[in-house]
């Protein structure tokens, strides 16, 4: 994959249009793979993972969860286990909007993981949310199905695939 900062400048008219957007840096990194993209599939909750979990028990098909927890800096909506699974299940990465927790479980995982900041107390376990939903997270609206481009200057989304 291209660095992030060559896709930019290589595509500046995707910019203009908005069909290529850049996160605002908020994210920390986490997990061995510090790049990975793939088709985005998009999650929102509040303070529960019972959904994160879900999701990231299907087979991932080189996909990334893009979770909207609501910037929640209350509990960690995904810990060591599911980014485990997630591995074993070949997801590309997880992006998430609020905390995590079991951070040196996570950073020995072969996944890319971003989030705005660890926390060691767990979520809820009620199962609120909805899946595949528009989101806007770090000042840019994503949707299920587009495709997510992340290293370690930056995360894009784009609204269909790059040939880079």
């Amino acid at each position: 994959m291209a660095a992030t900062a060559e896709v930019c400048d290589a595509n500046p008219q995707l910019i203009s249009s908005g069909e290529l957007r850049a996160l605002q840096p908020c994210f920390q990194i986490y997990g061995r793979r510090q790049v990975f993209s793939g088709p985005i599939v998009t999650l929102k909750v509040f303070e529960d993972n019972v959904l994160v979990r879900e999701l990231l028990e299907e087979k991932g098909d080189g996909r990334v969860l893009v979770v909207d927890g609501g910037g929640s800096m209350r509990c960690a909506i995904l810990g060591g286990n599911p980014v485990q699974q997630a591995q074993n299940n070949g997801w590309a990465g997880i992006v998430v909007n609020g905390c995590i927790r079991d951070v040196d479980e996570i950073n020995g995982c072969d996944i890319g993981v971003r989030a705005l900041a660890s926390h060691p107390m767990k979520a809820n376990k009620k199962g609120f949310g909805e899946k595949h939903v528009p989101i806007t997270i770090a000042g840019t609206r994503i949707c299920d199905a587009e495709w997510l481009y992340a290293d370690t200057d930056g995360i894009l989304v784009s609204r269909v695939e790059l040939s880079l």
